[in-house]
């Protein structure tokens, strides 16, 4: 194997006297938001229509927080005179203009003119209304009541959209189990005269139960799961008349089950534009629809690919221009920016990076450029960037190393930059996106710096076939290399996520930090090739093959560890929830001995019990790739157990169903094998809220106790 390691950055190592040196308990490090342990993060907002923003600090909203004399907008007295029932100050607002704001609070979307100081006019909305979303060019609010869809204006809070019995049939929420991109149902014209949105017909998809336990007795709660290879939605797309009060459809068969994504508008409300996806998910056409009548126009173009496409990024029509639009698209390996016109067949490829562009942010003044962020060449960093419409001349906008997010004024003249790197928790600065010129707004302090901490250092190993990989290892405080710590490798290691990066603590829990300051553990991570951020190549090993790659190389990262001379390579641990679950039990399971003890939480065990939308796009569906699934399915390992391993579930799981957890189970009972198994009663996907502490106190005594 080449040369294994380079070490690239190096948290700071804190020393301060005895009797000042604070200890991390586990309950802060799982709660540390709560807790005040995590750099300080105003909530900052642009003023519509201006170059200017506010803060929301301390009950007050500042204009230009620390650029001039901060002065203030109003403050929670004011807003409490014309809103005698607000318990609190607003943290963001739907809109802010040059003299009023628009908040949502008590089932009201309020508008308050700070000016005079007087309440100018509400929207009520129903106590059950769920998947807001407020248009302000037409004051009115989208909303949905169990499976249909509403709007409400000033003038009436309930307008019909849907008025659908079926429950199966379900409108103006998100689709295709929120892939690709789709994160809601709803989406109003740019100049709020029209509301298109998704529907779904789930009557062929099958029941799941969950079984819920507070009822005496227990009830079933049947959800609509599609899993792998069975029968999917049926998705269409509605548009309602603001003006009209009616409701259109497009002129879509949906009939083989292929995915409505990515939905858009012209900027003059004519067209709705549409990437759709075959559900083998390896094509997919951009088609142009009339939103006045549902007729399709034409299809603008296509993309193939023998593994999968997968479009994550609306249209991106130019300032000031109905016909061209940017599209985002991977088909060269990284996603780059594509230039089309609808009127014109002709397609431009403007950026040709090796490296991934995570968005679109906006346009400079002018319109001249686009503003994007991306990884830049480092994939743990993020950055913005302003890119020549005409020429692709690129210029970097946020210099300093590490991860950047970047919010855009109306008029393109600035942008308000918040960073953090593992040397600075946060740091925020607003920067010209014409001459650079910055000014820096605040700068976060250590929250921790009076904790014993250990180092955390971001690594870069290679994996058998040379591609880089990223990793975070973080040293025990007091740290001597003349000692053995054992070791716990926190794993995810699926697509769409990244746990190693150039921010504060390098991406890391602050329960890691704990684990390493507080037991004298070496926490380890390692983003192996799968995961995201580092193109499509690095991303797409794992097609058909789950599970191959991504030992193969967290392998490499435990051969790495093992290289250490303060590593107990006998005393070796894993952890993962989710993907990282599967990971878990896959290394614990077909590398026997590896490990001492692992924790699988929320695992997939058999990706036939898993959706569609996801499993199919990387393993296709069951019936066409038996050979794959079996030889991921964690059930054919049972008799491998060569240590202590736990497995745990949300009983009302909706994402890794029960079956998972509950089949495995099974079969270690057939096989006679022990393994420890841990339920929280009423929780989904993940535990979350102050459940957590019990969920991270049970998961790190396990390894604490048996890791030995």
């Amino acid at each position: 194997m080449k040369k294994l390691i380079s070490v690239v950055f190096l948290f700071f190592v804190t020393i301060i006297s005895a009797q000042e040196i604070k200890h991390l308990n586990l309950e802060d490090a799982v709660l540390g938001y709560y807790k005040g342990l995590y750099p300080e993060r105003k909530s900052l907002q642009w003023i519509d229509g201006a170059d200017e923003f506010i803060v929301t600090e301390n009950n007050m909203v500042f204009v230009n927080y620390n650029l001039e004399k901060r002065p203030v907008l109003f403050n929670f007295d004011d807003l409490k005179k014309s809103f005698p029932d607000l318990k609190s100050m607003p943290y963001s607002f739907e809109k802010i203009t040059s003299d009023k704001v628009t908040f949502d609070y008590n089932n009201v979307i309020a508008h308050y003119d700070y000016i005079i100081k007087k309440k100018s006019g509400e929207i009520k909305y129903p106590p059950k209304a769920e998947n807001k979303e407020y248009n302000a060019s037409t004051n009115a609010l989208a909303y949905t009541i169990e499976n249909n869809l509403f709007v409400a204006t000033e003038s009436n809070s309930k307008i019909v959209v849907t008025s659908i019995k079926n429950k199966a049939i379900v409108s103006g929420q998100a689709i295709a189990r929120s892939e690709m991109g789709i994160i809601k149902g709803t989406f109003w014209s740019p100049n709020g005269n029209y509301l298109a949105f998704y529907q779904k017909d789930e009557s062929s998809v099958t029941d799941y139960p969950l079984v819920d336990i507070t009822q005496t007795p227990a009830i079933i709660n049947n959800i609509k799961y599609p899993m792998n290879g069975m029968a999917s939605e049926i998705p269409k797309v509605g548009v309602f008349s603001m003006k009209t009060q009616s409701v259109i459809y497009l002129d879509i068969d949906t009939s083989d089950e292929h995915y409505l994504t990515n939905l858009s508008w012209s900027p003059n409300e004519k067209y709705i534009f549409l990437a759709e996806v075959n559900r083998d998910q390896n094509h997919m056409w951009f088609n142009m629809y009339d939103a006045d009548t549902g007729g399709k126009i034409k299809t603008l173009f296509e993309e193939k690919n023998d593994k999968w496409v997968e479009p994550e990024h609306a249209a991106v029509f130019l300032p000031n221009n109905n016909s061209e639009f940017l599209w985002l698209s991977e088909r060269d390996g990284f996603m780059n920016i594509y230039k089309y016109d609808i009127n014109s067949s002709k397609e431009r490829q403007l950026t040709y990076f090796n490296w991934v562009i995570k968005s679109i942010v906006g346009f400079d003044e002018g319109g001249k450029n686009v503003i994007i962020l991306g990884t830049g060449n480092d994939g743990r960093e993020t950055k913005a960037y302003k890119i020549n419409l005409k020429n692709a001349k690129t210029e970097l906008l946020t210099s300093e190393p590490g991860s950047h997010s970047v919010q855009i004024s109306s008029d393109g003249k600035y942008i308000l930059d918040s960073y953090s790197s593992m040397e600075n928790p946060r740091v925020v600065k607003r920067k010209s996106t014409k001459s650079g010129k910055e000014v820096t707004i605040y700068t976060s302090k250590n929250p921790i710096e009076e904790y014993q901490l250990g180092t955390t250092e971001l690594i870069t190993l290679k994996s058998e076939d040379g591609t880089n990989l990223y990793g975070r290892i973080i040293k025990p405080a007091n740290f001597d290399e003349n000692k053995k710590y054992p070791v716990l490798i926190y794993v995810y290691g699926g697509p769409h996520a990244q746990m190693v990066t150039n921010s504060w603590l390098g991406g890391s829990n602050l329960w890691m930090q704990w684990m390493a300051a507080e037991k004298n553990y070496v926490v380890f991570t390692l983003d192996n090739r799968g995961s995201a951020y580092r193109g499509f190549v690095f991303e797409s090993v794992i097609h058909r093959q789950v599970g191959e790659a991504e030992m193969e190389d967290q392998l490499t990262g435990v051969k790495y560890l093992k290289s250490l001379p303060f590593v107990d390579e006998n005393r070796l641990a894993v952890h993962g929830w989710s993907y990282g679950g599967f990971m878990t039990n896959s290394l614990m399971l077909r590398h026997p001995g590896v490990f001492t003890t692992a924790v699988a939480g929320g695992p997939v065990t058999d990706w036939k019990y898993y959706e569609i939308m996801y499993g199919e796009r990387y393993m296709d569906r069951w019936q066409d790739n038996e050979e794959g699934f079996e030889k991921s399915k964690i059930h054919n390992y049972v008799k491998n157990l060569d240590g202590k391993l736990l497995e745990i579930t949300g009983s009302v799981d909706p994402v890794v169903v029960p079956q998972h957890s509950m089949s495995l189970l099974q079969e270690f009972v057939k096989n006679k094998i022990q393994v420890d198994f841990f339920n929280y009663p009423m929780h989904p996907h993940n535990v979350r809220g102050v459940d957590r502490v019990h969920l991270m106190r049970k998961v790190l005594n396990y390894i604490i106790n048996n890791n030995q």
